[in-house]
């Protein structure tokens, strides 16, 4: 039977510009990358959704091997919901060998509500069709959804669907050791200039969960983590972090995200990163397009030749 959820969900669900979403690794810790969904929610189905491009396909990969996902609506910044509610959304992901042109074009309309007009003509044709016409939708069947009504996530969150379990076990730590492999400093200054943060482990139940925080430092252990108390599991485990900052229409995106291990010990919260990526694109929406278009193309042409695409066909096939 489909999960319902109240109308400031819903609102929030629709309306949210930027997210982000969770998936988990084979060692049992969690990537989390910022995502927009363009408002893809389906109430009677209970199901939310996401796009993804061919040019990415770890991602969808991953997701056919282990579909538990999460999504974190925690921004409401430059988009149109109203509700304050935060809200974690949990579930199963479907990864469709291709999306029905009836989905293509409601992704198309969704995306010129949320980001604008795409541009059209000629070059534009050409510059984009790679990054439009080769993508997926992801669709996400909700088994969970937390709303928490203050924005700062005080209180009980009231829950939708299955209950919600208790905090994991800690984990064993990574054979390499649990400390920051990457420059931390670096990391801080990088994370700390973007207004978004979050942290995302492997759940009592096996699915990921997704919590706000906020780097207030660092140290030889690595990034020091502000939170609500008692919203992450106490121990240590494997988790994946994510820093971003989006300006109206999602121009102007940058990112710094990475997997680590994190430390939970009464209030003391750190994060040691392991590995670290993101990215910047311009302000300027065209220059955005573009920027994204062009690499789409190239990527594209990349996993064709070397057969990465047709490996992902078989996976989805079986």
């Amino acid at each position: 039977m489909p999960l319902n959820w109240p109308d400031e969900v819903q609102s929030v669900f629709a309306g949210d510009l930027v997210t982000v979403s969770a998936y988990l690794t084979p060692a049992g810790g969690a990537i989390v990358t910022p995502v927009s969904p363009v408002g893809l929610v389906d109430p009677e189905a209970g199901t939310i959704a996401m796009t993804s491009s061919l040019a990415f396909p770890a991602k969808l990969k991953r997701l056919v091997q282990d579909p538990r996902v999460a999504m974190a609506y925690f921004t409401r910044e430059h988009g149109f919901a109203t509700a304050p509610h935060q809200v974690l959304a949990q579930g199963t992901a479907t990864v469709p060998a291709q999306p029905s042109p009836e989905q293509l074009a409601l992704v198309t309309r969704q995306a010129n509500t949320f980001f604008g007009d795409m541009p059209t003509g000629r070059f534009w044709d050409w510059a984009l069709r790679e990054y439009v016409e080769h993508r997926v939708i992801i669709n996400i069947s909700l088994e969970r959804v937390m709303s928490w009504p203050s924005p700062d996530l005080r209180g009980a969150p009231e829950v939708y669907g299955r209950p919600a379990p208790q905090h994991p076990d800690p984990q064993a730590p990574p054979t390499g050791g649990t400390g920051p492999r990457v420059d931390t400093a670096k990391f801080r200054r990088q994370a700390q200039a973007m207004s978004h943060q979050v942290i995302g482990y492997r759940g009592g139940d096996g699915l990921p969960v997704i919590a706000p925080v906020q780097v207030s430092g660092h140290s030889e252990r690595g990034l020091h983590l502000d939170v609500r108390p008692g919203l992450l599991p106490p121990g240590g485990r494997r988790a994946g972090f994510a820093a971003h900052a989006f300006r109206p229409y999602a121009a102007g995106v940058s990112n710094r995200v990475g997997t680590g291990w994190l430390t939970v010990t009464g209030d003391d919260v750190t994060w040691a990163p392991h590995t670290s990526g993101g990215f910047s694109s311009p302000p300027n929406k065209s220059l955005h397009l573009l920027g994204n278009g062009l690499l789409s193309k190239h990527l594209i042409r990349k996993y064709r030749r070397d057969g990465t695409l047709r490996e992902l066909d078989d996976l989805r096939a079986r």
